[in-house]
């Protein structure tokens, strides 16, 4: 699994993902930068992921949908504050928190999380991907939503897609 680490920190109101992949920086930036692509990972895999808005410049937008096995469908959306390809994305996240018609849920707080992505070594980059929260409660209530596993499930999933990758250089 690509994962590392996930850290929360209920003193700093934070919840960390990092992971390490074999690929470079730009690379991993194409995994948000495409939507299609977003698609195949953000959703964990029980509840894949169907984007239907993707502007990653900064005001832009991205709004998605993921349908549970049970039929169950939940509606999130991020707000574009920096984007910096390929080492840097910033947005209020959304998660969990628009209805059915991609409306936000004014009474939800949002969440800001920081994506960073570094080489550590030449075809090694490292991934963090860090939501701070603006309260204990709300930390809380996303933790309560499985969000800290649903998200280290769809990050490591990305390996698969960069597998691929070199599946489809060997053929060439």
């Amino acid at each position: 699994m690509t994962v590392t680490a996930v850290r929360k920190d209920p003193h700093r109101l934070t919840m960390t993902i990092e992971a390490e992949f074999d690929a470079s920086p730009e690379r991993v930036w194409q995994l948000w930068a495409d939507p299609r692509q977003l698609e195949r990972w953000w959703g964990p895999p029980n509840y894949p992921a169907n984007v239907t808005q993707h502007n990653l410049a900064p005001g832009g937008r991205v709004e998605y949908g993921m349908i549970g096995t049970q039929g169950d469908r939940h509606r999130g959306y991020w707000e574009i504050l920096e984007a910096e390809a390929p080492h840097r994305l910033v947005f209020r996240d959304g998660l969990h928190q628009a209805s059915a018609d991609g409306t936000p849920n004014a009474d939800m707080p949002l969440a800001t999380t920081r994506v960073t992505i570094e080489e550590v070594d030449v075809g090694r980059t490292r991934m963090s991907i860090e939501s701070s929260f603006p309260s204990a409660e709300a930390m809380e209530w996303i933790l309560t939503t499985g969000t800290d596993e649903g998200r280290t499930r769809a990050v490591g999933q990305i390996d698969a897609i960069l597998a691929e990758d070199a599946v489809a250089r060997h053929r060439d």
